[in-house]
């Protein structure tokens, strides 16, 4: 059974699809975007407290904070960013594509 595909936007037959589906994903993506922001910084809040005991991680211009702990609370946030915002964006994707029939991003024949 072929897939539904919104008004304007084709499957992936060769042709504008993916740069359609790109334009058009643009807006739907930039949400998931800030969504995933607001996730990731809750998620980091929730981890550091069980981690270092504390209700925030340290800053790198805290002057009683040893350097370990200022490394150690950047890597853990950024780990914790990277991976949250790769789970959003690529929910976001798949739900785009679900609803679409196209993929927003690149394709193993992509340039």
């Amino acid at each position: 059974m072929p897939k539904k595909h919104s008004p304007g936007v084709t499957s992936s037959k060769p042709g504008n699809a993916p740069e359609v589906a790109r334009l058009v994903y643009r807006p739907f993506g930039l949400i998931v975007g800030v969504v995933g922001g607001v996730v990731a910084g809750a998620a980091f809040k929730w981890i550091w407290r069980a981690l270092a005991h504390e209700d925030e991680a340290p800053k790198a211009t805290d002057r009683d904070k040893r350097w370990p702990e200022i490394v150690a609370a950047a890597a853990v946030e950024g780990a914790v960013f990277g991976a949250v915002k790769a789970a959003i964006d690529r929910a976001g994707a798949t739900g785009f594509s679900h609803l679409t029939g196209v993929w927003p991003g690149r394709s193993t024949g992509d340039p």
